[in-house]
């Protein structure tokens, strides 16, 4: 299984096109998963209806067995690790963006600490430019 870590924004997307990928490459199925703490009144990381059915589409569309996990509550760290536990899980697939130093101070970085907490292999990618 491939877990992907999701955002309904263009680093979600360039994630999921990779871990479908890896999936075929596989011969394994992908488990999408977008969370949020929600603590916050607009979590712009936590996809709306509209954008779970077009990802929904998308996935069943690339003939990869797939699941969209959506949780509320629980750190977004700790649910991709636990994830990420099971046997089966072989790679995790997650988006990153450009950002200073001191943005990275100041807003902590879940894709930091990702690479530093997962003990599988992590795959990060960038959507291409244009």
């Amino acid at each position: 299984m491939i877990v992907v870590g999701f955002t309904p924004d263009r680093y979600g997307g360039a994630a999921v096109d990779h871990g479908i990928a890896e999936a075929r490459l596989r011969g394994t199925s992908l488990l999408v998963i977008n969370t949020s703490r929600g603590d916050a009144l607009a979590d712009r990381s936590f996809a709306a209806r509209a954008q779970l059915e077009a990802l929904e589409e998308k996935l069943s569309g690339s003939g990869v067995e797939h699941e969209i996990r959506q949780t509320v509550g629980d750190e977004t760290v700790d649910v991709i690790l636990d994830a990420m536990e099971p046997d089966e899980a072989q790679l995790l697939v997650i988006g990153v963006r450009d950002r200073t130093p001191v943005g990275k101070l100041l807003l902590g970085s879940t894709a930091q600490r990702l690479l530093l907490s997962c003990r599988k292999p992590v795959l990060t990618v960038k959507p291409e430019e244009g």
